[in-house]
C-alpha cells in the first residue's frame, strides 16, 4: 500500500491569490463608490488593496500549507 500525499506548489498559492483578489478588489471598489461617490477614488482604494491584499494571502496560504490542522492522509493501493 503506497500513501501520496498533496502539497500545493507556490505558483498555485499566487494564482488564487490574484483571482481571489480581482473579486475582493471588485468589491472594494463598488463599496469605495457608493461611500464616496467618487470613481478615481473608488478605483485608487482598490488599486492599491489588490496588491496588499494579495501579498497578505500569499503568505497566509504558505502557513497554512504547512498546518496539519483539518488534513487527512489519504491511502492509495497501486
Amino acid at each position: 500500500m503506497a500513501t501520496m500525499t498533496v502539497k500545493d506548489k507556490h505558483w498555485r498559492s499566487w494564482v488564487k491569490a490574484f483571482s481571489w483578489r480581482v473579486t475582493g478588489t471588485l468589491d472594494t471598489v463598488i463599496i469605495s463608490y457608493f461611500i464616496t461617490h467618487k470613481l478615481h477614488i473608488a478605483l485608487s482604494i482598490g488599486f492599491v488593496e489588490l496588491f496588499t491584499k494579495m501579498a497578505l494571502y500569499y503568505f497566509h496560504e504558505r502557513i497554512w500549507e504547512r498546518i496539519s490542522f483539518g488534513r487527512t492522509l489519504i491511502d492509495y493501493e497501486i
